[in-house]
């Protein structure tokens, strides 16, 4: 493939008239920070283009679907298997990568009952409005989330740490599609009337200048309310969800950058006041199963949240994603965009000069966070040491006395031991799980020298599973370093890290591990999409297909073809 600008002068001098100057990138350099991954996933663009407007994202796509380019959506570029960057630079035609960064609005609607989100909005931004009006969204800062975006979550039905939602979805979008015959064409399900001329319709949607009257309240479901019942069937042999399930797609839900989407409409819920965390420790995986399995089913509401941390992964977090912590404790996660694009431009810079150490800024930030006071309570430090498995418990303020009398008389009887946090301690127990998924990485950069790479898997397990902590054959086990379980654990839903020893081939190993998940009836990837990382199921690929039937959006998704049409590549 021919990347250079040089090679469609007309095309990027057309999408500088668009959006300006200022925001289209060319060259390896300028485009680094939107084509590399936060964890995976590289390659060579034409152009990287951020447009400040829904008009000149509509101006910028048609641009380049009529001039037969590639186009790959990316948001706040924090996924973690690969699926918003190019993969490689073996594609049959140029990639225009398009930055929605810019495009950061929401509106409230219905007296904050549902909310329409524009591509660019944040999960942070969201958070923040939605709690000025005692209400919050469908997902809240998570293990993956860090910095998202409301849309990232969206097109990959992301699921996340809260119990009783499921996986983010609406049936209520409003999308360019390409069709059959390679236009683009603008796709209005959103259920606000907004007129039929596209221009028009995208400036009364970014103003939000559209009336009540507009809007049709029984257009379709803003998240999956069926979630609630069908994670309490814990006698079933099936997980509660995964990305390749197909009762969660639906146009914009789970199209993985097949659809230009202009904007979502979802729902809101109530934010949950006085809420209670409960830490539990144990060294019996049977003893948090039984757990699991009544919080599931002897309440009359389920708990909010429910995090699983194992020691190995507490230990790396606690010295790898320190200064992480420190950062979102203080300043929250809004200041997160801003400090990963200062990093990649340091990169950038770092690698001009060619004199520095790889991995200089990882491992400067790194040296910095040994500066750091301890950011963990000492209660929690003190379960580490005694205890492997660590469960955080989140429910609501109705639920805290219920939940607080059958955990004394669970432990009363069962090896572990629990304690009710302070609101700071709380805080700062869900704030070190969430900084667990980025310190395989660091550690990883910061043992360069014996560390080849990360296998990093994402798995729904059964329902029914009672062994749901992993044993691993031993000609896997002496392969890696260090292995860092943790997950939304009341969902069945685990993140398992591994950082695989120099010399062995990341890819052969985590392909020697998948027959094992299979014998187990495990799904995978289970809320981080496949990106280009994962094999999509047939099902899948007819799926993406059908949204994109010239594959000309983000091609190469769930290991597909990349190639125009979806000609196969041994053609």
């Amino acid at each position: 493939m021919m990347s250079s600008s040089q090679n469609s002068p007309e095309l990027v001098s057309a999408l500088k008239t668009i959006v300006g100057h200022a925001h289209v990138m060319t060259g390896d350099a300028a485009t680094y920070r939107f084509t590399h991954g936060f964890r995976f996933g590289a390659g060579r663009v034409l152009a990287a283009v951020q447009p400040g407007s829904l008009v000149e994202l509509w101006r910028v796509a048609k641009a380049c679907t009529d001039d037969g380019k590639i186009i790959i959506m990316q948001a706040a570029n924090t996924g973690l298997t690969g699926g918003s960057t190019p993969d490689g630079n073996d594609y049959d035609r140029d990639i225009v990568l398009i930055s929605t960064l810019r495009l950061d609005r929401s509106h409230l609607i219905g007296e904050g009952r549902q909310v329409v989100c524009l591509p660019g909005a944040t999960l942070y931004e969201l958070e923040s409005k939605l709690a000025a009006i005692g209400r919050e969204p469908h997902s809240v800062i998570g293990s993956s989330c860090i910095g998202a975006s409301v849309l990232g979550g969206v097109s990959n039905n992301s699921g996340g740490a809260l119990v009783q939602r499921g996986p983010a979805y609406t049936e209520m979008a409003i999308f360019g599609q390409v069709g059959e015959d390679g236009q683009l064409h603008l796709v209005n399900h959103l259920g606000i009337r907004l007129g039929n001329d596209p221009e028009a319709m995208l400036r009364k949607l970014e103003d939000g200048s559209f009336s009540e009257a507009d809007i049709d309240w029984n257009a379709g479901r803003g998240h999956d309310g069926q979630y609630i019942s069908h994670v309490r069937e814990i006698d079933a042999d099936s997980p509660a969800r995964f990305n390749a399930d197909p009762a969660r797609w639906h146009e914009a839900a789970g199209c993985a950058g097949k659809l230009v989407t202009f904007a979502v409409r979802l729902d809101t819920f109530p934010a949950e006041k006085n809420t209670g965390v409960f830490y539990i420790g144990t060294n019996s995986t049977d003893e948090l199963e039984d757990l699991r399995r009544h919080l599931l089913t002897g309440f009359d509401t389920l708990p909010i949240a429910g995090e699983y941390i194992h020691r190995d992964a507490f230990n790396i977090a606690e010295k790898y994603g320190k200064d992480t912590f420190a950062v979102i404790r203080y300043f929250g996660t809004k200041v997160l965009p801003k400090m990963f694009a200062m990093k990649s431009r340091f990169d950038i810079y770092a690698k001009k000069l060619g004199f520095l150490p790889e991995h200089f800024s990882d491992r400067a930030m790194q040296a910095l966070s040994y500066l750091l006071p301890q950011q963990l309570p000492q209660r929690m430090l003190n379960y580490r040491d005694r205890f492997e498995h660590h469960l955080m418990l989140k429910i609501s303020a109705d639920l805290t006395g219920p939940v607080q009398a059958y955990l004394t008389d669970f432990f009363g009887k069962a090896s572990g031991e629990f304690f009710e946090c302070t609101a700071d301690e709380g805080k700062r127990a869900f704030l070190h799980r969430f900084a667990a998924a980025g310190a395989a990485i660091r550690y990883r950069a910061v043992h360069h020298q014996e560390a080849e790479d990360i296998v990093a898997l994402d798995i729904a397990l059964r329902r029914n599973d009672r062994e749901w902590f992993e044993t691993l054959p031993q000609e896997i086990e002496d392969k890696l370093i260090v292995k860092l379980y943790y997950g939304h654990f009341l969902c069945h839903v685990m993140h398992q890290d591994y950082v695989v020893k120099k010399g062995y081939d990341a890819m052969e190993v985590e392909h020697s591990m998948l027959p094992g998940l299979d014998a187990r009836g495990a799904k995978y990837p289970a809320e981080h999409n496949v990106g280009h990382l994962y094999q999509a199921p047939q099902e899948m690929l007819d799926h993406y297909r059908s949204l994109d039937p010239c594959n000309c959006m983000n091609p190469g998704i769930g290991k597909a073809t990349k190639r125009k049409n979806w000609v196969s590549e041994s053609v």
